[in-house]
């Protein structure tokens, strides 16, 4: 007899009898995979009698007694602030990214450096393998002093069962698209086991009290492999950005249920691992000689964290005939429209030109405060004029050629400020620049148009 199968929607996990185009849910186009239908073992809606009734019984709002929720921290300072001061016990992290980018690293770091008994699953190397990896990360060490254990288990129902038994701290899952249950008739990966495990494995971190990691791999689109009810059912989700090439990685929150997701944490891959980079401002300033022109320095809002970062732009005479745009790290899109403003509004001729743009230290920005610094450093470039290194810019820019105001500008002001800028350039629409300013010696330029901008940017 054939078993009966269904299709799912990968993107919202809607379930439909027959495969369809585009999901009737979420409607995404061509997001319905075929797997087995889960058993009705266990279902109630046949039975004729009355429901059991558990021994838990509603609370009132006002009878619920709050105290503060103790956290336990990682040994990594920047990941507990990521996660609002360390990680909340029963909770359930995801931690995604693409292949090599350290997402493994990062979850056998978590146990070697802190002091949390951790109970290690993983379902993609032997044990041998993960310690070597471990002797690597700790500098030569065996790590002996790391109460830490080794567990290689796909099957989850003897991993929650090992973990009833041990009773660790902490329980790392690399990675959930290798893990199954034998409830699901279907492949480790699937859409249906990779939901079924992750309800256990949430199920278990309620219970029990003891916080659980999962690492997830993403799909070529850049979304978490598997159903994005995957996201729904953890309370936090982490994921690693940067280029697998470049040393540098940003871990963002995209979810947390417990603290905000406004925060970034930025690491440097290193032949031991990944360090966590405390100011990420110094590491993106620029590192080449004064006088280069096509330059320009940007004070950036990621979250609630002030990055200063440089833009750097390259403008030279189309060789085709027809000319190029490029950028990276940069919306090209946004690009093309900021070119379009300097033409239409300030008569600059860059149709002509071949425009060439980079965020130094492979960031991906998409802070409309970026605006005013690639429109410096576009402009520097053409007119090959050095821009001072100790300017700074901070603006989104209308298709009107207006200067508009961004957000917390005093923030990005104080930063620029403690780095040791003496001249910030900022909408003249920014009203309060200065509250909350601690920091002083940088000069507010306040400009109102980009004419306005090259006038005193360009002929001081």
């Amino acid at each position: 007899m054939k078993a009966k199968t269904l299709w799912y929607c990968t993107s919202c996990g809607n379930e439909s009898p027959k495969w369809m185009g585009r999901c009737p849910a979420c409607g995404e186009w061509n997001t319905m995979v075929e797997a087995p239908a889960e058993s009705a073992k266990g279902s109630g809606s046949k039975g004729r009698g009355k429901p059991a009734v558990g021994d838990r019984k509603p609370v009132s709002l006002k009878e619920i007694n709050r105290s503060e929720e103790e956290r336990l921290s990682l040994g990594l300072p920047e990941v507990d602030r990521l996660l609002g001061g360390g990680i909340v016990p029963g909770s359930l992290v995801l931690i995604g990214g693409e292949p090599g980018i350290g997402k493994s690293t990062l979850s056998l770091q978590i146990p070697l450096n802190s002091s949390l008994s951790t109970l290690y699953v993983t379902g993609e190397e032997s044990a041998p393998q993960v310690k070597m990896r471990a002797e690597r990360l700790s500098g030569g060490a065996s790590g002996q002093d790391s109460p830490t254990l080794i567990f290689c288990e796909t099957r989850i129902e003897d991993i929650i069962a090992r973990a009833e038994e041990i009773k660790p701290q902490l329980v790392i899952v690399d990675s959930v698209q290798t893990m199954f249950t034998d409830s699901v008739d279907s492949t480790p990966g699937s859409v249906s086991q990779i939901k079924e495990v992750a309800a256990m494995l949430l199920r278990f971190a309620k219970e029990s009290g003891i916080p659980v990691i999962l690492i997830g791999h993403i799909t070529k689109d850049g979304y978490i492999a598997g159903p994005k009810i995957l996201e729904h059912i953890v309370d936090v989700v982490l994921q690693f950005e940067g280029e697998n090439r470049g040393a540098y990685r940003i871990l963002r929150s995209i979810k947390n249920r417990f603290g905000s997701t406004s925060e970034i944490a930025v690491f440097e891959m290193t032949g031991t691992g990944l360090r966590e980079v405390v100011n990420p401002s110094e590491m993106l300033i620029p590192l080449h000689e004064e006088g280069l022109s096509g330059t320009a320095v940007c004070a950036m809002l990621d979250g609630t964290r002030p990055l200063v970062f440089e833009v750097q732009a390259l403008v030279s005479s189309a060789v085709y005939g027809t000319a190029q745009r490029s950028a990276t790290g940069f919306d090209t899109r946004r690009l093309n429209m900021l070119l379009a403003v300097l033409e239409k509004r300030a008569g600059f001729h860059l149709s002509a030109k071949d425009v060439f743009l980079n965020m130094a230290g492979g960031l991906k920005v998409s802070d409309p405060a970026a605006d005013l610094a690639v429109v410096c450093a576009v402009l520097s470039s053409n007119f090959d004029f050095a821009i001072p290194s100790d300017y700074c810019f901070a603006g989104e820019i209308g298709l009107s050629g207006e200067i508009r105001p961004v957000s917390q500008t005093p923030r990005r002001i104080a930063e620029a400020a403690r780095l040791g800028f003496k001249s910030i350039f900022i909408s003249s629409y920014s009203k309060d620049v200065t509250k909350g300013v601690v920091s002083e010696g940088i000069r507010v330029v306040k400009v109102a148009d980009v004419p306005a901008l090259v006038k005193a940017l360009f002929k001081n």
